[in-house]
């Protein structure tokens, strides 16, 4: 056995030390024995090569961040809010759903914060829908068309949105 050193071994240096200075005789029958006659294979593994994605997934994939941080995904895990609510109408008594939690400004339904996720996004995609029309390359069709999907799109996201802020809270712009 050799002697040992004031120093501490570091690393692969500190696990043969201990390996070698193992007392037991039959740890060192089990460590060298089935190596005198097994061999281990010869394995030709090749590290995975990784392609980076097209441009279209690496949007998609932001859009749909984008949309899920906007209409409060993080909140509706932690809170566990309800889908919708209900509430009873004092003239008849019946129990009719409620999509919007009024009153309530730090509060949501599920589908609530849902539908101005996608109200915002789809503000969002207007405007990338105006940006295509201005493409020198394409049909004056195809630029028209982008142009009014863009701009219907821009105004039915504002128009629902500020709905939804009304909605949301009563007395709000009158």
């Amino acid at each position: 056995m050799a002697p040992r050193t004031d120093s501490t071994p570091t690393g692969s240096a500190m696990s043969e030390t201990s390996v070698e200075s193992s007392i037991d005789p039959l740890f060192h029958l089990l460590r060298t024995i089935p190596f005198s006659f097994l061999r281990p294979p010869r394995l030709r593994l090749k590290l995975p090569s990784f392609t980076l994605p097209s441009p279209m997934t690496v949007f998609a994939l932001i859009l749909l961040t984008y949309f899920l941080v906007i209409s409060g995904f993080i909140y509706d895990v932690i809170v566990e809010p309800p889908g919708i609510g209900s509430t009873q109408d004092p003239v008849t008594g019946t129990i009719r759903p409620v999509v919007f939690m009024s009153g309530r400004v730090n509060g949501q339904y599920i589908i609530e914060g849902l539908s101005s996720g996608f109200m915002f996004v789809m503000g969002g995609v207007g405007i990338i829908m105006l940006d295509l029309a201005l493409d020198k390359n394409r049909a004056k069709s195809v630029k028209a068309s982008y142009a009014t999907a863009g701009v219907s799109s821009i105004v039915i996201g504002y128009v629902m949105s500020m709905l939804f802020i009304r909605i949301k809270i009563p007395g709000y712009l009158h």
